[in-house]
């Protein structure tokens, strides 16, 4: 199918610019599937452009002025306003999410519910602190610190959490008085053009928040090469985020960037192995394991490697793979062919390199992108399935025999974003979180998951430039100033 229709054969969703929903300044549009039915469309949007962009910056520069300058807790209503018609329209949210790329609707749902409580959490900001209080050494005088707004604030996102990760970005960037312009994934418009339409029902002042389509080639490139964009906050693929940090850091902005993860879980002797398991089956494959913190190995202690092993295979067994608009589905589509193409590659490149597939390994449907969750075991240390990431339901399990070496094996790749031990042993679980290479460390829960007030974010070539949410969001959309007042 074309990426760009001349004649669309419904009304394409449009742009949200200065307060106003308008077409792209070429009038082009792309089509979107249902990547479980990719006979069927989603619906048309706009396919923007750099004109789109100078738009969306030039009406983020006219409203900073007076936004920056209203009180926080004013700024706070907006966010307040905007989780309560995300709120009203949740279930329609995540309808439109499984629909356009796939996740299931029990996290659908899960994920609309955690965007309305990022927003009031971003909120309850407006009551914290604004600075210091000190005195000068020589005289007693004031001495104090401010943060303020950087200005305009670009936000490229991805399609795997479309509404989550929008909001975690622009929730802080807007009550800490910045301007946005967010870039929304190419492949899931849909779901996040509620966020545009949840401010617009909160009558955000024009300007304030401004919302594109389009590709990232295009659209992304522009909002991160603007001269009048001041920080640019990025998640997606490591190469394209490496992409967007040099080009933004030589131009002089902000870089924050999110990329892939290769997340470990190692599994004692004497852990629940029953809580184990449920971890690993949901970390690995909820989602069809497009998240860059799934779990992608599971290293398993010898002495119960087995047990292990026959109970994983006999809960991916009861699990349900299928259309993500079945209650009972646990497992729904890759997102797009070419991500399908993709993960089917790597499946094969796994056997091509030794690994043995004890679970799935092959289309699940005739025409959906389904793959059902996939094992191996075998696979050598140095393998690509043990060293790159495979943004699918794809895991794999090793043996081993003590604790340093799953440890060492564990940090042993080059990123860092997430990881997990089950063990009941509190001096092991110490160890290992002074120790374990990651952002984001688990005892006994699953690599998936985050909670919306504390920071989340990787390590190594896992992220780059301040976490995002809770209070360590205020370090990238911030600046601090020291005020020196004699009398």
């Amino acid at each position: 199918m074309s990426d760009v229709l001349d004649a669309p054969t419904r009304a394409a969703r449009l742009n949200y610019v200065g307060g106003e929903w308008v077409p792209s300044a070429s009038g082009a549009t792309y089509s979107k599937v249902n990547p479980m039915r990719p006979v069927e469309s989603v619906g048309e949007f706009s396919a923007s452009t750099e004109a789109d962009v100078d738009a969306a910056v030039a009406a983020a520069a006219t409203a900073f002025p007076v936004w920056s300058r209203l009180p926080a807790a004013r700024r706070a209503g907006y966010l307040t306003a905007a989780a309560a018609a995300l709120e009203r329209r949740a279930e329609e949210i995540a309808r439109d999410m499984s629909t356009e790329m796939g996740k299931p609707l029990r996290e659908a749902r899960g994920e609309t519910a955690r965007a309305s409580q990022i927003l009031r959490y971003a909120a309850s900001e407006a009551f914290r602190p604004v600075g210091e209080l000190f005195e000068q050494s020589l005289t007693g005088a004031q001495v104090s610190t401010r943060r303020r707004a950087l200005g305009v604030v670009g936000l490229i996102t991805p399609w795997n959490f479309p509404i989550a990760i929008p909001v975690w970005k622009l929730a802080p960037a807007l009550i800490y008085g910045n301007t946005v312009v967010l870039k929304l994934a190419y492949e899931a418009p849909l779901t996040g053009l509620h966020i545009a339409e949840a401010f617009a029902e909160a009558e955000l002042p024009a300007g304030v928040l401004n919302v594109l389509t389009g590709r990232g080639s295009t659209v992304g490139a522009a909002l991160v090469e603007h001269p009048h964009v001041r920080a640019i906050s990025f998640t997606g693929s490591v190469a394209t985020g490496h992409g967007v940090r040099d080009t933004a850091t030589k131009a002089g902005k902000r870089v924050q960037l999110e990329l892939g993860g290769h997340n470990p879980m190692i599994v004692m002797d004497d852990a629940d192995l029953e809580r184990a398991v449920d971890a690993a089956y949901a970390g690995a494959f909820w989602s069809a394991g497009q998240k860059c913190t799934a779990t992608r190995r599971i290293y398993v202690q010898r002495s119960v490697y087995d047990t292990f092993r026959a109970a994983l295979l006999a809960r991916i067994e009861r699990g349900r793979v299928g259309d993500p608009l079945d209650e009972d589905v646990e497992v729904g589509p890759i997102v797009n062919e070419a991500q399908f193409d993709e993960v089917i590659g790597a499946i094969e490149r796994g056997r091509n390199d030794g690994g043995t597939v004890i679970a799935g390994g092959d289309r699940a449907d005739e025409h959906g992108y389904l793959i059902p969750p996939t094992v191996f075991e075998g696979v050598g240390d140095d393998a690509f399935l043990s060293c790159e990431e495979v943004f699918g339901p794809v895991t794999s399990l090793y043996r081993f025999e003590t604790f340093d070496e799953a440890l060492a094996r564990a940090n042993a790749v080059t990123f860092g974003l997430s990881t997990a031990l089950f063990t009941s042993n509190l001096a092991r679980a110490t160890r290992f979180a002074d120790e374990a290479q990651a952002g984001l460390i688990h005892v006994n829960s699953q690599t998936a998951g985050a909670e919306v007030h504390v920071p989340f974010g990787g390590i190594k070539a896992s992220g780059f430039g301040p976490h995002e949410q809770g209070r360590a969001a205020i370090e990238f959309y911030t600046e601090i100033v020291t005020v020196y007042v004699d009398p």
